[in-house]
């Protein structure tokens, strides 16, 4: 299942802070803390927007958990406050455990994850899909959950092969490889495989090959039972009504799918060892997380319950998980270290994934290689083209014959009305073609600037050139 955004009206409970400090043992080496009121600020701003009850954040930097926090109401009427340690269900997340498990029986030689799903549950139409494409949802197999709700059926019981034998049963919803379509049912499978495979319940397996191993003590089993009293509670909402108490879907219903529940602060560290490739070997990481390619040949943006991405040229691991009254958002950026957790206590809607955006956004301009002298010059430069000039001596000859008169009086004209910048901050670094660039903001009253400066290694300016955001 995936995160649907819908507009919500403000909560009357909503942006109570709770902040805690990251206990010294979660951290093997000491890591730069994140700007914690810039982060608290985001975050309550979109609560307020929102009006879910509650968030919890654990953000990850330099391989270490760098903080966590809780904001808002775990549970309503009365209001009893989020705390970091609360679980949260972590819905479709879970299916980068999944597939994990099924690596980790590739590697115990239990399984081939390019074994037909007809090898290990007879009968399928999908007989000759591999487990490999049920796990990058390619297998064609309908999905059994695509409604943003729990239909009544949904609110009972059911044995995960009894999801298999109705929906499964089913004509493939396109041939096998040719598409890329969100399937629960393909993980449904999955995890029965996963099952039979190491002998035991998946959840037991996942115990003691992963949550064990990583130290992360508060998983919990949502399938198999709603969260104690002491953890948050789900809210739904009709239309733009107000919260009110979700339903828990029945037993089997989330299985493979969306079966875990946790804390920010746990799944942070499995985001740390799947930054430091701490459980499976280096091929089972590459499964994990190589993007599948359809037999047209187009990329899927999308591994083995993990979507796959670029962000200004790093490789970027996330996902979405959503559950009856439940949302969260899980991004990973390896090569940097970084990671964001948002967990909240409400379904159908997008607010932990517009978090973990805002979030994400202050974690890599913490990281950015900040030059002060060039950020100095960039305001200088700025400034004098206000007043239409430019101090020709530190340009390069190509970009003296950029700023010729009317660019400069142009530049006078667009610029000089704005007055002097709010903020001016650095946004970006990058090499390329020989030449430095650097991206920087420059905030105003009403509007909002995207600046780009290429220099040579002698510091002469290339390129400075600046855009409305």
């Amino acid at each position: 299942m995936t995160i649907r955004p819908r507009k919500m009206p403000l909560s009357v409970c909503f942006a109570l802070a709770c902040a805690f400090a990251v206990p010294a043992g979660w951290a093997d080496t000491p890591a730069a803390a994140p700007p914690t009121a810039q982060v608290d600020s985001a975050v309550n701003a979109i609560l307020a927007r929102t009006g879910i009850p509650s968030a919890s954040i654990a953000l990850v930097r330099d391989h270490a958990i760098v903080y966590t926090q809780a904001y808002g109401c775990a549970q309503l009427d009365p209001c009893r406050r989020a705390t970091p340690a609360m679980r949260y269900a972590i819905g479709s997340i879970s299916k980068e455990f999944t597939a994990t498990a099924l690596l980790l029986l590739q590697e115990q030689g239990k399984l081939a994850i390019d074994d037909t799903a007809g090898k290990w549950v007879v009968g399928l139409p999908a007989s000759n899909a591999s487990i490999r494409s049920l796990l990058s949802h390619t297998s064609g197999v309908r999905d059994y959950w695509p409604q943003d709700y729990d239909p009544p059926e949904m609110l009972k019981p059911i044995a995960p092969k009894n999801i298999i034998l109705r929906w499964a049963s089913q004509p493939l919803d396109f041939p096998t490889g040719t598409a890329w379509q969100y399937s629960n049912t393909g993980y449904t499978i999955a995890g029965l495989i996963a099952e039979k495979a190491a002998g035991k319940p998946l959840f037991e397996f996942m115990r003691e090959h992963i949550f064990e191993p990583l130290a992360m003590q508060t998983v919990y089993d949502f399938d198999a039972a709603p969260l104690p009293p002491d953890d948050a509670v789900g809210y739904m909402r009709y239309g733009l009504g107000p919260l009110r108490a979700s339903a828990k879907e029945g037993r089997g219903w989330l299985f493979a799918a969306g079966q875990l529940a946790m804390t920010a602060s746990d799944l942070a560290r499995w985001d740390i060892s799947l930054i430091d490739q701490r459980v499976l070997n280096a091929a089972g990481y590459r499964d994990l997380t190589g993007e599948i390619r359809l037999a047209n040949g187009a990329g899927s943006q999308y591994a083995l319950g993990l979507d796959v991405k670029l962000r200004s040229g790093q490789r970027e691991l996330s996902h979405g998980g959503e559950v009856g009254g439940f949302t969260a958002t899980n991004v990973i950026l390896p090569e940097q270290g970084l990671a964001v957790v948002v967990l909240t206590n409400q379904d159908a809607t997008g607010a932990s994934g517009q978090i973990a955006e805002s979030l994400e956004k202050i974690l890599l301009a913490q990281a950015l290689p900040v030059d002060a002298t060039a950020l100095t010059e960039a305001q200088r430069i700025f400034g004098e083209l206000q007043n239409g000039k430019i101090d020709a001596a530190r340009l390069t000859s190509n970009a003296k014959s950029y700023f010729t008169a009317q660019a400069l009086a142009d530049f006078r004209a667009g610029l000089a009305p704005l007055g002097k910048p709010k903020s001016f901050e650095a946004a970006g670094y990058q090499l390329r073609g020989g030449l430095v660039t650097r991206r920087y903001k420059a905030g105003f009253a009403h509007k909002d600037l995207n600046i780009v400066v290429r220099s040579t290694p002698e510091g002469l300016i290339e390129q400075y050139t600046l855009s409305a955001e």
